[in-house]
């Protein structure tokens, strides 16, 4: 299998295996109208096996929601098909409307309208806890 390089966008790599998907979801990019190119499934010498994602022309993907779903997930920025600077996402403080409350009383869920607020605990979990409830989220 041949998949050739970018000119221009990002390569996020070492992420985890089967999760290309999911992570394309949580970083709001559409495959229906964004060129991408999905390597699921490839060897890793660090992780045994990881999924690769380029996509090409990126310009406004959200790579802090990366350190959230991806934490050992690297992105590559390329520029004229030369890799230009590389990065490692970190936690990011503070998260909204990117994942939802799991308490049925929390008020995102009784009322409309509310953005899906939440913050990062520096406990030794290093979970994101609801602004409104102070409930855990889960992925």
């Amino acid at each position: 299998m041949e998949v050739t390089s970018i000119q221009n966008g990002i390569i996020i790599d070492h992420v985890p295996a089967g999760t290309a998907l999911k992570v394309l979801k949580y970083l709001d990019v559409d495959p229906a109208t964004t060129k991408l190119a999905l390597i699921m499934n490839t060897d890793s010498r660090l992780y045994g096996s990881k999924d690769i994602i380029k996509i090409e022309d990126a310009t406004d993907v959200n790579l802090d929601v990366l350190g959230f779903v991806a934490r050992q997930a690297t992105v590559d920025v390329v520029r004229g098909g030369k890799i230009v600077e590389k990065i490692k996402p970190n936690l990011p403080e503070h998260m909204v409307n990117v994942i939802s409350c799991v308490n049925p009383r929390c008020v995102t869920k009784t009322e409309r309208g509310i953005d899906q607020m939440f913050h990062l605990a520096h406990t030794a979990k290093q979970e994101y806890r609801c602004d409104y409830c102070d409930e855990e989220a889960k992925l």
